[in-house]
C-alpha cells in the first residue's frame, strides 16, 4: 500500500467505527475510482475484501469489494472466471424448499433427504453458505448432498436474507448475532431443532459446517449452542468474536482478531495458505480458540502430504485423554478462498484436493454428544 491508500483505509475504518457507514462507503468508492489507487487481487472464490497474504513478502491490500465483504454494498459478482453451471437440485435424493421463523425473523432453508432414508434416526449435517451465494449454489459447490446418499445423512442448508444482509452474508461480526437465544445464532438453531421435531435424526448426531462468512457463523453457533453440534467444520472462516462490529471485522480478516476462547466442541478447519480474502491466520486462531478451551492432551504432526491428485497440505491432529481427535487443522498449499474438492457445478470452488466436504464428514462421524431426548424427536416417517 502506498501512503495515500493507507491514509484512505484509515480514514475509513474511522468513520465505519462511528457509525458513519454511509461516508466511509462513500470515501472508499470515490478512493477506488482513481486510477490504481487501491490495486485488485484476483481471487478463486471472488473478489476479496482486505486480505493478507501470506507469501515471503507479505502484503495487505484492499480491492473493490471492501464492503461486500460484511454487507455494507451490493453483492459481490458471483462467477468465477468462466462462469459456472447451473447447479443441479440433487444427486438422487429429494430437495425440500421450506421455511423458518422465530422471534428473531425468518429463513428458508433447502432440506435434502437422500434415498436411503427410512425414517430410522439419522445424522444431520447443518451448511452455511458464503456471501454471495445461496443454499442450492452451496449445495451443488460442495457436493455434500453426494455424500449424503453415501452415508444417508440429512443436510440442511439455511439461506440469509437479502434484506438481514446486502451481500448475502451471515451477520457473524455483530454482537447481535454473537449469542444464544437472539438474532442469526437462534434462527439457525430454530431450523435445526425444526428439521429434528419434523424428521428421524439423531441427536448425537448434529453437525454444522460453513464456508467462509458461513465458517465465521458455524464459529459462532459451535459457541452459543455447544449442546446442539456435536461437531464444526470452518472452512477459511474466522474465530468467534474476532470481532464486535464492522471496523474490527476488517481488521479480523487480516489478522485474526483476538477471539474468545471456544466451547469444547470438536473443531475441523481447512484453510488456504494463499487465501487473500480470509488470512491464513485465521485457521491458527480458530486452532488456538479451541486449544485453550482445553481437554487436549496430544498433538500429532504436524504431517505435510504431498498429494498425487489435488494440492498439497499440512494437516495437525490434537486428541483428548482418549485418543479422539478433538481438533485438526488442514492448511492447503498453493490455496486460496475456494471450498477444496468442490464441483464446477457450485461457485467459489477449487476442484483440486483435500476434499474438503469428505475430510469434514469423516471428523464429525467420529464424534457425538451426550445423548439427550429432544422434544418432539424421535423414530418416524416423514
Amino acid at each position: 500500500m502506498d501512503n495515500d491508500t493507507n491514509t484512505t483505509m484509515a480514514e475509513a475504518l474511522r468513520l465505519t467505527r462511528t457509525g458513519r457507514l454511509s461516508e466511509a462507503s462513500a470515501l472508499l468508492q470515490q478512493a477506488l475510482a482513481g486510477a490504481g489507487s487501491i490495486p485488485a487481487v484476483k481471487s478463486t472464490f471472488a473478489q476479496p475484501s482486505v486480505g493478507l497474504l501470506r507469501a515471503p513478502e507479505a502484503t495487505v491490500q484492499a480491492p473493490p469489494t471492501l464492503l461486500n465483504i460484511v454487507g455494507l454494498s451490493g453483492r459481490a459478482p458471483a462467477c468465477p472466471p468462466g462462469g459456472r453451471a447451473t447447479p443441479g437440485t440433487a444427486p438422487g435424493g429429494e430437495v425440500r424448499h421450506l421455511n423458518h421463523t422465530e422471534a428473531a425473523g425468518t429463513r428458508s432453508y433447502d432440506l435434502y433427504i437422500p434415498t436411503g432414508y427410512t425414517g430410522l434416526p439419522v445424522a444431520l449435517v447443518v451448511m452455511l453458505h458464503g456471501g454471495s451465494q445461496d443454499a442450492s449454489d452451496f449445495a451443488a459447490g460442495t457436493r455434500m448432498n453426494d455424500l449424503a446418499e453415501r452415508h444417508t445423512l440429512l443436510v440442511a442448508y439455511p439461506e440469509q436474507s437479502m434484506t438481514a444482509n446486502h451481500g448475502g452474508y451471515w451477520n457473524w461480526f455483530s454482537t447481535s448475532h454473537q449469542r444464544a437465544g437472539a438474532g442469526e445464532p437462534a434462527i439457525i438453531a430454530g431450523i435445526t431443532r425444526q428439521i429434528m421435531r419434523d424428521h428421524a435424526v439423531d441427536p448425537t448426531r448434529v453437525y454444522i459446517a460453513g464456508m467462509s462468512a458461513g465458517g465465521a457463523m458455524a464459529a459462532v453457533m459451535a459457541a452459543t449452542y455447544p449442546d446442539l453440534y456435536a461437531a464444526v467444520g470452518v472452512h477459511s472462516g474466522i474465530a468467534y468474536r474476532a470481532a464486535h462490529d464492522v471496523g474490527s471485522a476488517f481488521a479480523a480478516m487480516r489478522t485474526g482478531g483476538t477471539p474468545t476462547p471456544a466451547t469444547r466442541v470438536p473443531l475441523i478447519v481447512i484453510h488456504g495458505d494463499r487465501d487473500t480474502t480470509v488470512a491464513p491466520i485465521n485457521a491458527e486462531k480458530l486452532i488456538a480458540s479451541r486449544l485453550a478451551a482445553g481437554d487436549i492432551t496430544r498433538q500429532d504432526g504436524p504431517f505435510t502430504t504431498a498429494a498425487d491428485v489435488g494440492r498439497a497440505y499440512t494437516r495437525t491432529v490434537y486428541n483428548d485423554r482418549t485418543g479422539t481427535a478433538v481438533a485438526e487443522s488442514w492448511i492447503v498449499h498453493g490455496g486460496g478462498h475456494a471450498w477444496y474438492g468442490g464441483s464446477r457445478a457450485g461457485s467459489y470452488t477449487d476442484p483440486h484436493g483435500p476434499d474438503a466436504s469428505n475430510e469434514m464428514i469423516q471428523f464429525f462421524v467420529r464424534h457425538h454428544t451426550a445423548a439427550r431426548q429432544q422434544p418432539g424427536n424421535g423414530p418416524r416417517r416423514s
